[in-house]
């Protein structure tokens, strides 16, 4: 069964037009806490198009970036598109994100040019509080370089993560509590509770002492990441 994390919709000029018009319809981008499902779906549409955009039109795609980031007026046309309200006679782009179990899946579905997902993700990142937009900026940098594909690896590095489960981006805190064995209601546990649960919780899942072999890896991985999380 998958759950819809967050949506975004590009209305865009379909190919051939004359003119070049952009405008956003249904945003669902939930971004708390930062980069949130909202801002991994951006930081996926920028990373999926940004390869294939014009090399003269980037240095001016980082400089609107920067602008909306810092919360200053745009000037339209930008980037020989117009963004505006309007959505009549335009064709539109769906980007989803959906929890498929404790995985995170993709579905980009660009109708329209790569500088025109690129922009809408942009703008889309404009409708957010300027705290957001601060927040989201080295998750939209990172995207911008990425030429991977769109998967775990992808999710973790935007996220500043080791993991990329659904439950550690959406409660990060209650999933480190979790993976650390603390008991149900615990919410600050101080840096040494972090610490011995830490080194208990590593004793019971290395191979050394019994721990499985096929998984000791995976789970020391979220064992450290639990721990970077929870400060111990």
């Amino acid at each position: 069964m998958s759950v819809l994390l967050a949506e975004l919709e590009i209305w865009h000029t379909r190919p051939l037009t004359p003119t070049r018009r952009l405008s956003l319809g249904h945003m669902v981008l939930p971004c708390d806490p930062a980069p949130g499902f909202g801002g991994l779906l951006l930081g996926a549409i920028i990373a999926r198009h940004a390869a294939d955009v014009d090399d003269d039109l980037l240095p001016d795609t980082h400089r609107l970036l920067a602008q909306i980031q810092r919360g200053e007026r745009v000037v339209q046309p930008r980037l020989r598109h117009r963004f505006q309200v309007d959505r009549q006679g335009l064709a539109v782009s769906r980007h989803r994100v959906f929890g498929v179990g404790d995985d995170i899946e993709f579905d980009l579905d660009a109708q329209g040019s790569p500088m025109q997902q690129v922009l809408g993700a942009i703008y889309a990142l404009e409708r957010l509080d300027l705290t957001t937009r601060r927040e989201l900026e080295p998750v939209i940098s990172k995207s911008l370089r990425w030429r991977g594909p769109l998967g775990a690896a992808f999710v973790a590095h935007l996220a500043g993560s080791k993991t990329s489960s659904l439950r550690s981006l959406a409660d990060p805190r209650a999933w480190a509590l979790d993976v650390l064995g603390f008991p149900e209601g615990t919410t600050k546990p101080s840096k040494r509770a972090v610490s011995e649960r830490f080194r208990r919780r590593l004793r019971e899942v290395h191979p050394d002492h019994g721990g499985d072999h096929s998984t000791a890896s995976a789970s020391i991985g979220d064992l450290s990441e639990a721990r970077r999380i929870l400060g111990g």
